[in-house]
């Protein structure tokens, strides 16, 4: 059995789960958030116990590795409509700044044109200042998706640092030629 899998996924109050044939919605004061797991897969909703079961049918392949996968997924659901996921982002670099108007991010990173990323309906982006980048998300998923795509506008470069990186992130820097030594 999947350790993962067999554990039960605990709902607080004040969140609702539905069960159809292959979807589980789960409603809550965030929002509304829906999963179509694979056929084959139990998902069993306890509304006495406020669990989640997750089982599969046999042990094939295919389904010992939906097993795990099934149950991580409704808990970063349960997750985050209980507090939204957050990712911050830090922009490195003389006059690299984002700005934010309406739905969209535009960011100036060395290139001669402003690069313009759509926020997705799901995602709440927020800029509190020109070089940090908020991105939060009721969906795990789509929030890290957005973050990564801004992140690969200009991923940070190893000889000064320069790009955008997460904040804590960790960049390898490169001794460059001048400092080389012979």
């Amino acid at each position: 059995m999947s350790r993962i899998g067999k554990k039960p996924v605990a709902v607080p109050a004040g969140i609702d789960v539905a069960v159809a044939e292959n979807t589980i919605t789960v409603k809550g004061k965030g929002g509304e958030l829906a999963y179509e797991f694979p056929a084959g897969m139990e998902v069993v909703w306890d509304a006495a116990a406020r669990k989640i079961q997750v089982g599969r049918p046999d042990n094939a392949r295919q389904n010992r590795a939906y097993h795990g996968l099934v149950r991580s997924l409704i808990q970063n659901m349960v997750q985050g409509l209980i507090a939204p996921f957050e990712k911050k982002l830090e922009i490195v670099g003389v006059g690299y700044q984002a700005t934010l108007a309406g739905r969209v991010l535009k960011l100036q990173v060395g290139f001669a044109n402003v690069v313009e990323l759509v926020v997705p309906d799901v995602v709440v982006c927020e800029v509190p200042s020109t070089t940090q980048v908020v991105v939060r998300s009721i969906d795990k998923q789509a929030c890290g998706q957005f973050a990564a795509n801004v992140r690969r506008v200009r991923p940070p470069e190893p000889y000064k640092g320069k790009g955008i990186r997460y904040v804590g992130e960790q960049v390898r820097r490169k001794v460059g030629k001048a400092n080389a030594g012979g």
